[in-house]
């Protein structure tokens, strides 16, 4: 059977890092927290459970948690965030995976939590990931704030059954603040590639986001949170454009400037 790291960044998560170290206590070999310099309780809570508890400051998502890979004393990783637990079913699959280990990632379907109401459709489910892999055939890549694990060219996965659950918002009001941060984020890393933003652009990809999360994905059949869900949705995309023009007005403004300063000026 081989040795397995339960892998969790943090920061802040005093209310939710209990829960899932709870879930892991008795499926993994080593917990390990690494943590951004919380100013709540996490840390207490965190070795109160007998994890491992490591501080380093936040460069990203997909920065952070690569190096906490790199913190694990065993190259097969679990990998949850402060505000996951595993279920019952999932626990049953992993240690089977742990007895019998035969592919360089498992992946298996992420159940999201949202104000109180487990959501079925919505582009939320199945929402699958991959978790449960070998840290020597991959790495966490993505565009930040969306990390996932990628697995190395010529990686083999396997999905498995059981959900990750997964309390992603309790209110909405706190989804206006996710909003706002994760497109953010997303538009800085989008105008770091060179990306631009038209009216059209904005408009068209807003209203595609609602389409298809509302209709396409059924997220009719989740009620009135399947709607808010739909709409938070575009609006998080209708921000992240907006956001990214802005970005890219002020490239453009500032290079103005800068040539009117270094031009020669010509008498008359």
């Amino acid at each position: 059977m081989i040795k397995l790291s339960a892998v969790i960044i943090t920061y802040n998560e005093e209310a939710k890092i209990g829960r899932c170290i709870l879930s892991l206590k008795s499926i993994v070999d080593e917990i390990i927290v690494v943590d951004s310099f919380s100013t709540d309780k996490t840390e207490e809570i965190c070795l109160k459970h007998g994890a491992k508890f490591l501080k380093n400051p936040f460069g990203g998502y997909i920065e952070q948690k690569n190096f906490a890979l790199t913190c694990a004393s065993n190259d097969y990783i679990l990998s949850l965030d402060a505000d996951e637990a595993i279920s019952v079913e999932l626990k049953e699959s992993i240690l089977k995976a742990k007895s019998d280990w035969k592919f360089d990632g498992y992946y298996f379907n992420r159940f999201n939590n949202y104000c109180g109401q487990w959501i079925y459709h919505s582009n939320w489910y199945p929402d699958r990931k991959m978790r449960l892999f070998d840290r020597r055939k991959g790495k966490w890549g993505g565009t930040n704030p969306h990390d996932r694990f990628i697995l190395n060219k010529g990686g083999t996965k396997h999905h498995i059954k059981g959900n990750m659950l997964h309390w992603v918002l309790p209110t909405y009001d706190a989804h206006i603040d996710k909003a706002n941060k994760f497109s953010t984020i997303a538009a800085s890393e989008a105008f770091k590639k060179g990306k631009k933003a038209s009216i059209f652009t904005i408009l068209s990809h807003a209203a595609w986001r609602f389409v298809k999360s509302y209709f396409m994905k059924l997220g009719i059949l989740d009620g009135y949170n399947g709607f808010v869900i739909s709409s938070f949705s575009a609006y998080t995309v209708f921000l992240k454009y907006i956001k990214l023009r802005q970005l890219n007005l002020f490239q453009k403004r500032r290079r103005r400037r800068l040539k009117q300063k270094i031009s020669p000026q010509i008498a008359n």
